[in-house]
């Protein structure tokens, strides 16, 4: 289904089966990105068009297949799975079949993507305690033939989280002439055995044979 109705900016790309994109079909991606659930009619006040032209629009994304589904986001931690790890997967080559079967019959698992690197896989799952972020590990997927090797990092803090990013968020900023911000200034690196004063995110870690030798000096 094609829709070139309404105002809007040039093209930004062809998708799906033909739905050509432009900068109105952005911004109703934008207005929906922040209220999956706003009326037809605040819709269309707040992109600057119509109301049948957003509807008509609104029904071509998801006819098309750019809007794929509506879905709500919760709290995980009031929903009782606080605990966020990354399982990072070494598959069997031979068996990549198996552990995309056994993987779905997963449901603790929320994301699973096919990586480069040292590694083959990554899962991420959400527990309520990091003991069963251990039994998942060590009973669940070691048991799969398919995984030779894991390696598990919890996550400590989730900084930032979006549905969805969209090329007209760095258009927009470039529009408005939104400068880099500079990054900060590389600190000296720290004495031996001196870990005051590193700002947050430059912890030093010293190495166990490294601190006690420092120890016996400073006695």
């Amino acid at each position: 289904m094609s829709s070139n109705s309404g105002s809007g900016g040039g093209a930004t790309g062809r998708i799906g089966i033909g739905l050509e994109l432009d900068a109105t079909h952005l911004k109703i991606l934008e207005v929906l990105r922040d209220n999956g659930r706003v009326s037809v009619s605040a819709l269309a006040e707040r992109v600057g068009i119509s109301r049948a032209n957003a509807y008509t629009r609104f029904e071509a994304l998801r006819a098309d297949g750019v809007i794929r589904r509506f879905t709500a986001e919760i709290d995980h931690q009031r929903a009782g799975l606080g605990i966020v790890a990354l399982i990072f997967v070494t598959v069997r080559q031979q068996m990549w079949r198996q552990f995309r079967a056994q993987l779905a019959q997963m449901p603790e698992v929320e994301y699973c993507a096919i990586t480069t690197g040292q590694h083959d896989a990554m899962i991420q799952v959400r527990m309520a305690d990091v003991a069963e972020v251990h039994a998942m590990v060590t009973e669940r997927l070691a048991n799969i033939p398919a995984v030779k090797a894991t390696e598990t990092v919890f996550i400590l803090d989730e900084v930032l989280r979006r549905p969805y990013v969209l090329p007209s968020d760095r258009e927009r900023d470039r529009g408005r002439g939104v400068p880099r911000r500079p990054g900060p200034s590389p600190s000296p690196e720290p004495e031996q055995g001196q870990g005051q004063g590193l700002p947050l995110g430059k912890m030093r870690f010293v190495g166990a044979a490294e601190g006690r030798a420092a120890l016996r000096d400073a006695t």
